[in-house]
């Protein structure tokens, strides 16, 4: 019977031991590491971003790393990382080419959330949509229009066109046309209507509203009305004007005309034939 050399044996559980604890020591350090930016991350980027969308980050940045201190804890045993790293490059390929449009969006929502240049609730017009910011997720945003539908747009087209947030600025103008008769008073229609401004709760006083003529039109003499008002009323500020505008300017006696047209006849002779209410024709 041949005699066991311990000492080979020793010397192979030596290594042996040496590599596992190698192997541990790197898992426990890309774990630390994974720690360490989570916690960064919860710092500098939690208070930014809504939870439904940091949570899934942070748990990606997080088990991402540690799944790659796994993969390097396997070297210091034995394993050809380079095998590993051919099969998962070309996995990344396929996977890449399969969901290249899902990961643009993906991207983009990353940095929608980051720079957000609109929030859940924000009055906005994207990509001729618009509406209220009814979520943001990932991959898409979805809009609830002003007739109540939802629309949800990818986070690509949203990140690459222009985003118009009436939210975000602290006053938004009310603006709108109105004619008056040419033999009505200018002077009293822009009293009445900065007066109608003036007491309205809403119409800001700096800055100023104003009234000024815009044109003289065939039919009426057409008047400007501006003022500004905080965005959260601003439909509201606009309809209660035009509602009470048309009351004001009779209390005033202003005229808002109808559409007119004088006819001139030419020659002197010629004969007009003009038929009343009833039938009878002169």
């Amino acid at each position: 019977m041949a005699a066991v050399d311990w000492g080979a044996v020793l010397e192979r559980v030596k290594v042996n031991m040496l590599d596992i604890l190698s192997a541990i020591a790197i898992l426990a350090v890309g774990v630390l590491f994974a720690q360490f930016v989570r916690a960064i991350m919860r710092r500098s980027l939690a208070p930014r971003l809504p939870p439904h969308a940091y949570k899934p980050l942070e748990n990606a940045v997080f088990y991402g790393l540690a799944i790659l201190a796994g993969v390097l804890a396997l070297y210091p045993l034995g394993l050809n990382l380079s095998s590993l790293v051919v099969a998962g490059g070309l996995t990344g390929i396929v996977v890449g080419l399969a969901a290249q449009n899902a990961l643009g969006n993906l991207i983009s929502g990353v940095f929608l959330l980051i720079e957000q240049p609109l929030r859940v609730g924000d009055p906005i017009t994207v990509a001729g949509v618009s509406g209220v910011v009814a979520n943001i997720s990932f991959l898409s945003t979805t809009i609830r229009t002003w007739d109540g539908t939802l629309v949800r747009i990818p986070n690509s087209t949203v990140f690459n066109e222009q985003i118009v947030n009436y939210y975000r600025t602290r006053a938004r103008r009310v603006e709108f046309l109105i004619g008056i008769h040419y033999q009505s008073s200018i002077e009293k229609a822009v009293e009445a209507l900065m007066r109608l401004m003036d007491g309205h709760p809403y119409c800001l006083v700096n800055p100023a509203p104003e009234v000024f003529v815009e044109e003289y039109a065939d039919s009426s003499v057409n008047l400007r009305v501006r003022c500004w008002a905080p965005p959260q009323v601003w439909f509201s500020t606009k309809t209660s004007l035009l509602t009470r505008l048309k009351s004001a300017l009779e209390e005033a006696g202003v005229e808002i005309p109808y559409p007119q047209l004088d006819l001139h006849i030419a020659s002197s002779q010629a004969t007009l034939r003009v038929e009343l209410e009833g039938g009878r024709s002169t």
